[in-house]
């Protein structure tokens, strides 16, 4: 489907609405392929944005939280979006998933280069990462430093 979408561009709008299949594997699908094409091709992906802040950024699967958290910071948000997306990443810090809180953690600090309020969160989680014992943590803490 990746290559589908590459070769025709104009089927993004077809996988975004996949996005909001009612069957969560569908979803979750959808939105792996978004994912991708956000970090090779984030102007095609930019038009659909909302479909990482919506309903779908809420959802009770974590492999969805996770294609969302990995892609928001590949793409421009408005200031009001903005809160939305910070929020996101700062609730999943603290989500049961190891995989979900390394990767908000991961986007947080991205947004955190640009924005310097966001530091003391992102040095605070990092701190709180190098301590916890978990190898997946301590190393995504190591990557981010």
């Amino acid at each position: 489907m990746l290559a589908i979408v590459r070769a025709d561009p104009d089927r993004v709008a077809d996988v975004v609405a996949l996005a909001s299949d009612a069957d969560w594997l569908v979803s979750m699908r959808a939105l792996d392929l978004l994912e991708k094409l956000v970090h090779d091709e984030p102007a095609q992906i930019q038009p659909y944005r909302r479909v990482f802040i919506g309903p779908l950024a809420d959802s009770d699967k974590w492999e969805v939280r996770l294609q969302i958290v990995r892609a928001l910071p590949c793409l421009k948000w408005t200031p009001r979006e903005r809160i939305r997306v910070l929020a996101i990443l700062r609730r999943d810090l603290l989500h049961p998933k190891l995989f979900v809180r390394a990767w908000a953690l991961d986007s947080l600090a991205q947004f955190a280069a640009e924005d310097s309020s966001l530091l003391p969160v992102v040095r605070r989680h990092l701190a709180l990462f190098m301590r916890s014992g978990r190898a997946a943590l301590m190393a995504r803490a190591r990557k981010i430093r």
